[in-house]
C-alpha cells in the first residue's frame, strides 16, 4: 500500500502547465530549434521564442513518423515532406505530455504526464470535473485525479510507494486552472501557425490543422 505524503495548498500556489515530452535535437537542421537536455519537458504557451517553437514542432512531428505505405499515399522524397509526412497525413495524432501541476512555491509536482499520456487527452479532466470523476495520466509517475464530491484529490504517484506526494483541491480551482491550461495550449497553437507561415510557408495550412488535431483543439462538427 503506497504511503502518502498530504499537502494542502492556498489556491494562488498552484499552477496547471500543459506539457510537450522533447528530447534533444542532435543533428536536426529543417528548421532551427532550441537546445534541451536529452529528456524533459517543455511548457507551451503563446511566450515561446521561435526556437521553442520549433522544437515543439518538431518533437510532435517526429512522434508521428511514419514508414511510407499505400494506406497514407506516397511519401515524399524531399527531407522536410518527408519528415512531416506522418503529422500532415495521419487522422490520429499524439503529443507526449500532458497538463502538470506543480505548487509554484515548493515546487512540489502532484500531477506529472506519464509514458503513453499524450497532450491530445486533455480532456480527460473535463471528466474529472463532469463526466466519470476519475483520470488517469500515464505511468512512471502514474498520477490521478479523483473527484470527491465538491473536492478533486491529485496524486503523483498511485500506484508508489515511496511517499508520493497528494493535495485535495476544489472542483471550482481545478475548473480554472483546467481553462487556464487549455487557453495555454491554443495560444501555443496560434503562436505555431504564425511560426509556420514563416519557417514553413509552403506547409503552413496543413501544418496548423496539424497540430490543431494533436492537441484535440479542432472544433467539434
Amino acid at each position: 500500500m503506497a504511503v502518502q505524503q498530504w499537502v494542502r495548498h492556498h489556491p494562488h500556489v498552484m499552477v496547471m502547465q500543459p506539457v510537450l515530452e522533447i528530447s534533444a535535437a542532435d543533428d536536426f537542421a529543417l528548421w532551427p530549434v532550441g537546445e534541451h537536455p536529452p529528456y524533459g519537458y517543455l511548457a507551451l504557451n503563446g511566450e515561446l521564442t521561435p526556437a521553442e517553437v520549433g522544437t515543439a514542432v518538431m518533437r510532435i512531428a517526429e512522434g508521428n513518423g511514419i514508414e511510407p505505405d499505400e494506406e497514407h499515399g506516397p511519401c515524399p522524397t524531399d527531407p522536410l515532406g518527408t519528415f512531416l509526412h506522418g503529422l500532415l497525413t495521419q487522422p490520429d495524432l499524439f503529443a507526449a505530455g500532458g497538463f502538470r501541476v506543480t505548487d509554484n512555491t515548493t515546487a512540489t509536482v502532484f500531477v506529472e504526464p506519464g509514458s503513453c499520456n499524450g497532450l491530445e487527452t486533455w480532456r480527460d479532466w473535463l471528466e474529472v470535473l463532469d463526466g466519470t470523476g476519475f483520470a488517469s495520466f500515464g505511468h512512471d509517475p502514474s498520477s490521478a485525479a479523483e473527484r470527491v464530491d465538491d473536492i478533486v484529490r491529485l496524486t503523483l504517484d498511485a500506484h508508489g510507494t515511496d511517499g508520493s506526494p497528494v493535495t485535495e483541491l476544489s472542483v471550482d480551482q481545478v475548473r480554472r486552472l483546467v481553462a487556464g491550461a487549455q487557453q495555454d495550449v491554443q495560444d501555443f497553437l496560434s503562436l505555431a501557425g504564425s511560426w509556420a507561415e514563416q519557417h514553413l510557408p509552403a506547409h503552413a495550412a496543413a501544418l496548423t490543422a496539424a497540430l490543431e488535431r494533436a492537441l484535440d483543439l479542432a472544433p467539434t462538427p
